[in-house]
């Protein structure tokens, strides 16, 4: 069919014209936002960029609309929960940017360590001088960087290249991988922090790189160290990275991402020639404004003609006849596999989908793709059902499926067992009915509980009081069970080892995990958030 399009900021005119080739276009860049919610229910698909904001109110009112397409990464102006309930698909351009934000990666380092800011501020009050601004070389100096995706393997490239010895973490990409690339392989942040001159972030921000550099990072570090960040704002703890430089522990920093954007009251903005500071530029380059406009223009284009979309960040791009069958096994395929990736330390390197029953005969396709999204979306952005193949494989991990006959009592079974290098964790569930998710078994405990946003995993010794303690100890925190099962194994004895699985209303921190795992009897403590994937 032929799409109607309606294009709500500034976009490239390629991208328009590739539009406009197969679809009827409207191109209106100034739009509140009542006026859109008066004429979105006439179109077919919507072009956004940064400037719009796409609310769970307009999108109530958008009858027809099929896509929503970001001509960018972030989609935090997209209602994704609400565009999903009405089946429409959002898709973005995860990849336009990657040259990009590398290159901003670079030239913010060279112009700290060259002081080519302060440099240019003198030239223009009429100065020369050269002696003060005496700056020093990245040859041969050790660069640690913390993230291999697409952007961060590709600053590996580039600084390789300038002779620097690059040491790489990232707990879910393989050593063979890094190695590769020429880079060394770190095997925990502690060997960053010990070990670099520049330290480098490429990292999504989550509940695990939130304040990943605090005061106690820091004071691992190298006295002098140098540090970058063109990845997301609130990985750097500002007060902390400002104190440090301010006692000399850090020499200077070279920050593109804040906390609060745009920035109004950073400590940042305090320290003068010690930092050089951008206002979120990491894509703001030509180039990548107009690779990700036409990759967006294109999918939409292709959607329009019956193809899938590359990049559809909440619903697969498959064919109905494959995924009609597997549909509601589909979201609890992801949580399985978020879920047991959340409780598995270690680089990922086997990711294995058993299927059992009923479900052993229909095509696995989609559930593989939701159970590897589910793992690879706890430790990188921009995971979809697309790229999710793609992206295990270049990180070394191997993903498998197999059938099984033996389904116990139920029609269905889903298996999903991880390996890392560290440790082999496996979590089985299915559909009670159509629409009833469950999660029955983890690592052979045998429990039956919802899949929530906000979940505590506690293995521990099966005896009397245990649940009196952890009930205690969250209702002291204010933190409301909402759900609870424990679960042996079959035919354990009391006094073995038991499981408690919890939902709770609230996210659960640090602070409150080490209590639950100091409770005598607690083996292990784990948050898992189903919602950060």
């Amino acid at each position: 069919m032929r799409y109607k399009v309606l294009v709500t900021d500034k976009i490239d005119e390629i991208a328009v014209k590739i539009l406009q080739d197969s679809c009827e276009v409207d191109y209106k860049p100034v739009l509140t936002a009542d006026e859109l919610s008066a004429i979105i229910k006439d179109y077919d698909a919507l072009m956004i960029r940064s400037s719009s904001k796409i609310t769970r109110d307009i999108i109530s009112v958008a009858d027809r609309l099929k896509v929503i397409g970001r001509a960018g990464v972030g989609v935090d102006n997209v209602d994704i929960d609400a565009a999903t309930d009405r089946g429409i698909v959002v898709i973005n351009s995860p990849d336009g940017n990657t040259v990009a934000a590398a290159e901003h990666t670079i030239a913010m380092m060279l112009s700290m360590i060259r002081h080519i800011p302060v440099a240019d501020t003198s030239m223009k009050e009429g100065k020369w001088e050269r002696s003060k601004l005496t700056g020093k070389e990245v040859f041969n100096k050790n660069i640690g960087i913390v993230g291999f995706g697409k952007i961060g393997s590709r600053v590996a490239a580039i600084t390789k290249a300038m002779g620097m010895k690059v040491l790489v973490y990232d707990p879910f990409v393989g050593e063979d991988r890094v190695k590769e690339l020429g880079a060394s392989y770190a095997a925990s942040l502690d060997d960053i922090w010990k070990s670099a001159d520049f330290v480098t972030l490429h990292v999504p921000i989550n509940k695990d790189t939130l304040n990943l550099i605090n005061k106690d990072a820091i004071a691992k570090m190298r006295r002098d160290v140098k540090i970058i960040n063109c990845s997301r704002g609130g990985i750097i703890n500002e007060a902390d990275l400002a104190e440090a430089i301010r006692d000399g522990h850090v020499e200077m920093a070279a920050i593109d991402v804040f906390d609060k954007e745009p920035v109004e009251d950073s400590p940042l903005l305090k320290l003068g020639d010690k930092v050089v500071l951008t206002p979120h530029l990491g894509a703001s380059t030509e180039e990548a404004q107009i690779n990700v406009a036409v990759d967006v223009a294109e999918q939409i284009r292709d959607m329009a003609q019956g193809l899938p979309a590359r990049s559809a960040v909440n619903i697969p791009s498959l064919k109905p006849e494959t995924l009609e069958p597997v549909k509601h096994y589909m979201a609890i395929a992801e949580n399985l596999g978020a879920l047991v990736r959340q409780v598995t330390s270690g680089a990922a390197q086997e990711i294995q989908i058993v299927a059992c029953g009923e479900l052993a005969a229909l095509d696995l396709s989609p559930l593989v793709v939701a159970v590897t999204k589910g793992v690879l979306c706890c430790s990188r952005e921009g995971v979809n059902y697309v790229n999710a193949p793609k992206l295990a494989e270049r990180s070394g991990i191997h993903v498998k499926k197999s059938t099984s006959t033996d389904s116990e009592s139920y029609l269905s079974l889903l298996k999903v067992i991880l390996t890392t290098d560290k440790e082999i964790n496996e979590t089985t569930g299915t559909v009670i009915g159509k629409d009833i998710p469950r999660i029955l078994r983890f690592n052979g405990y045998h429990t039956s509980i919802e899949p929530a946003e906000h979940m505590l995993v506690l293995p521990h010794k099966d005896k009397p009081g245990m649940i009196a303690q952890v009930a205690t100890l969250l209702g002291k925190e204010n933190i409301n069970i909402s759900m609870m099962q424990v679960g042996r194994k079959i035919r354990a004895r009391i006094g073995g080892e038991s499981v408690m699985i919890l939902n709770v209303d609230e996210p659960v921190s640090d602070i409150i995990l080490k209590q639950l795992q100091g409770i005598e009897g607690i083996y292990s403590a784990n948050y898992v958030n189903l919602k950060a994937k």
